[in-house]
């Protein structure tokens, strides 16, 4: 399939249009892509939103490209990420004033990230890679290495990743577990472009193009519906309870609520059957527990007998002259005794740490005596008479690749939150549909502990089997699901992603470019 005389028409008039209304079309094409993602998930809107960008870019010198991947950039983050502006106005007389230059700023230095994939498809389509289907590989794989770069340059940011269009899809989201939320981004993009691709060629395959691509999303399908169908696994007999205490983030850190805020928690937890495990949320006992040995007893006096506490706190430690502050997880035994913990690593931005202090005169939104200080790393937690644990606090579980410890798999993930400062927004339903992903890539259960919302339990495919909705206050009480077998994602982490872009653009150029010079050679013999 190589490009008609129609189609360079065409890609002149995409090319006089006036700079602005490229720009233009870019914003509204990025934020009517955020409606492809959850809580939306409006997947039809794809071939339109992505495939619109496709067509443009293709008949666009670099420069033009580029600000179009970003003015699209521009508006799929302002849309996306618009509920950070709510943090801001926990304490708006500090901060409300900053919360749009705050969320301008953020999307529009992360729409960098589509310029660059829009700039080097223009770049390269020049080339012979704009013919047959190197033309919608390119574009996918171009979007794919722009994502995975916003996902791992600096801090990183794999929010919102374009395969999370895919999450409230069943057999759908299932290719994740061998190809991880990278390569199934890559895929998606690809088979949204296509069709797109095939109508536009003028060419008299075309059909037959379409018919490939229909068969291709089939597959896929196919390929996810045999992972849910293989196997039942029988709940584990270990019993958990997740507890959301619902209380607002304006309260959580006032001395005179600090009684009612611990009370609250003490008797959620305390009441019906005795589970095995606790769960409480991202730093839900506002202050050091296990330098407050009162409160720590009374809390384990009321917990159930033989229970295990896993609870979010801050934690302080000395260290010379100065003192480091850790956000972590610590369990206790039902006598106050520490029985281990985990300490954040990827740390927010300017919510717990300011990075380039010394340069920038800004202050963090969370409240603490210091910034924050990195733990090591992922780390899986051998707790007594409990499945190995593996801890992600808050955004860490956003991560793909990067939140269980490869030396020591662990059987369970626990991801304690604190989605308290994004409101009723449409944020912690993002966060939700990440904590998904993260269960199907790595095969292994997620059970979410959100102070105000959404604790879950997701099983190993990414289904959630129990829900407490936003700002509601009450207790989850279900058994653990059980852990998969390690998938192919799991042992090799983004390696799969390129050995996927590889084999598709061997399937899809260079195996029918060898088929072909082996036919004009038996023609010329």
């Amino acid at each position: 399939m190589t490009v008609t005389v129609g189609e360079k028409d065409d890609n002149r008039q995409v090319a006089r249009a006036p700079l602005l209304v490229h720009a233009g079309i870019g914003v509204c094409l990025g934020a009517l892509t955020v409606l492809t993602l959850p809580p939306f998930s409006f997947l039809i809107l794809a071939p339109a939103t992505y495939g619109a960008l496709f067509l443009i870019l293709r008949g666009l010198r670099s420069f033009r490209a580029a600000v179009t991947g970003w003015t699209f950039g521009l508006g799929y983050f302002a849309a996306g990420i618009f509920w950070i502006a709510e943090s801001f106005f926990v304490d708006a007389d500090r901060f409300g004033l900053l919360a749009i230059p705050a969320v301008a700023g953020l999307s529009a230095l992360l729409a960098f990230f589509p310029a660059l994939a829009s700039f080097a498809f223009a770049v390269l389509a020049r080339s012979r890679l704009s013919e047959g289907l190197a033309s919608p590989l390119l574009f996918a794989t171009c979007w794919t290495a722009a994502e995975w770069l916003r996902g791992h340059v600096l801090t990183g940011f794999p929010w919102n990743l374009s395969s999370y269009a895919l999450v409230e899809y069943e057999p759908l989201r299932q290719p994740a577990a061998w190809i991880g939320s990278y390569g199934l981004g890559f895929l998606f993009v690809f088979l949204v472009v296509l069709p797109t691709h095939l109508i536009a060629s003028r060419n008299s395959r075309r059909p037959w193009g379409l018919v490939l691509a229909l068969g291709f999303a089939a597959s896929l399908w196919g390929a996810g519906q045999t992972r849910l169908w293989l196997g039942i696994e029988e709940p584990t007999n270990i019993t958990v309870r997740i507890v959301q205490g619902n209380v607002p983030q304006q309260d959580k850190w006032r001395p005179e609520l600090r009684e009612e805020t611990v009370s609250r928690y003490i008797d959620l937890s305390s009441q019906g059957d005795v589970p095995d495990i606790v769960l409480w949320p991202e730093t839900a006992y506002p202050g050091f527990l296990d330098e407050v040995e009162a409160d720590r007893q009374r809390i384990m006096r009321a917990l159930p007998q033989s229970s295990i506490l896993m609870t979010g706190v801050p934690d302080r430690v000395a260290s010379g002259a100065n003192t480091l502050y850790f956000n972590t997880v610590q369990a206790y035994d039902t006598k106050g005794r520490s029985l281990g913990g985990y300490a954040k690593h990827k740390l927010v931005p300017f919510g717990e740490y300011v990075p380039f202090r010394k340069w920038l005169p800004f202050e963090r939104l969370t409240e603490s005596l210091g910034d924050f200080t990195p733990g090591p790393g992922p780390r899986t937690l051998a707790l007594p008479r409990i499945p190995f644990v593996g801890v992600a606090i808050c955004y860490e579980i956003i991560f793909p690749g990067h939140v269980v410890d490869d030396a020591i798999r662990p059987d369970w993930i626990f991801n304690a939150t604190n989605d308290a400062w994004f409101g009723t927004s449409i944020g912690p339903e993002q966060h939700l549909a990440a904590a998904r992903m993260r269960a199907v890539e790595e095969g292994l259960p997620v059970l979410r502990a959100a102070n105000t919302g959404i604790s879950a339990v997701i099983d190993a495919r990414g289904r959630v089997l129990a829900s407490l909705d936003l700002e509601q206050t009450g207790v989850l009480d279900v058994p653990l699901p059980p852990a998969l077998p390690r998938t192919l994602y799991a042992r090799f982490g983004d390696w799969t992603l390129l050995s996927l872009v590889l084999t598709c653009w061997f399937l899809g150029v260079g195996l029918p470019a060898i088929a072909k010079k082996l036919l004009a050679t038996r023609k010329g013999v």
